[in-house]
C-alpha cells in the first residue's frame, strides 16, 4: 500500500524501506488525487527531520516542487525550515564527472538547487503503463 502523505513515506524510510521505492510510491499517490485539497493535505504536514541532512532537504524540495508545479497555489510553511537545507552540495549521480556537475547545476529545479541538491531537470518524473481495463 502507498504512503498516503510525505510524513507517511518518511516514517516509512525510517523504518526501513529503500528510500527511492517509498518516495517514488508517495509521488504516485500525489499524483493520483483528485483534487488540489487532496494534493495538498499530503504534503501539508511536517515530516519528522530524521538526522539524515540530505532526507531532510530533499523531503522539503519534493514538497516545494510539487506544490509549484502543480499549482496548487501554496507551498506549505514547513518547508523554509533552515533544517531542510544541506550546507554542502549534493550531487544525485552517482560519482558525476566535472561535466555532470555542471550540467546538473544548471538544470536543477530552483526548489531543489536553492537546497544544495543538484539533479537532473524533472526529478520527480515517474514512467507510467497503461491502466489495465477493468471488467
Amino acid at each position: 500500500m502507498r504512503p498516503n502523505t510525505l510524513a507517511e513515506a518518511v516514517e516509512r524510510i525510517c523504518a526501513g524501506s529503500p528510500r527511492d521505492a517509498a518516495l517514488a510510491e508517495f509521488v504516485d499517490t500525489f499524483d493520483l488525487a483528485k483534487t488540489s485539497e487532496e494534493r495538498y493535505a499530503s504534503i501539508e504536514h511536517e515530516p519528522r527531520l530524521t538526522g539524515d541532512d540530505r532526507l531532510d532537504a530533499l523531503v522539503g524540495a519534493i514538497a516545494e516542487y510539487l506544490a509549484k508545479q502543480r499549482r496548487l497555489g501554496r507551498v506549505p510553511p514547513w518547508t523554509g525550515n533552515p533544517a531542510r537545507r544541506l550546507a554542502m552540495p549534493w550531487f544525485t549521480t552517482t560519482s558525476p564527472t566535472d561535466a555532470m556537475r555542471e550540467y546538473l547545476t544548471f538544470s536543477s529545479p530552483a526548489e531543489f538547487a536553492s537546497r544544495n541538491i543538484f539533479t537532473e531537470e524533472r526529478p520527480l518524473r515517474r514512467a507510467r503503463g497503461p491502466r489495465p481495463v477493468q471488467s
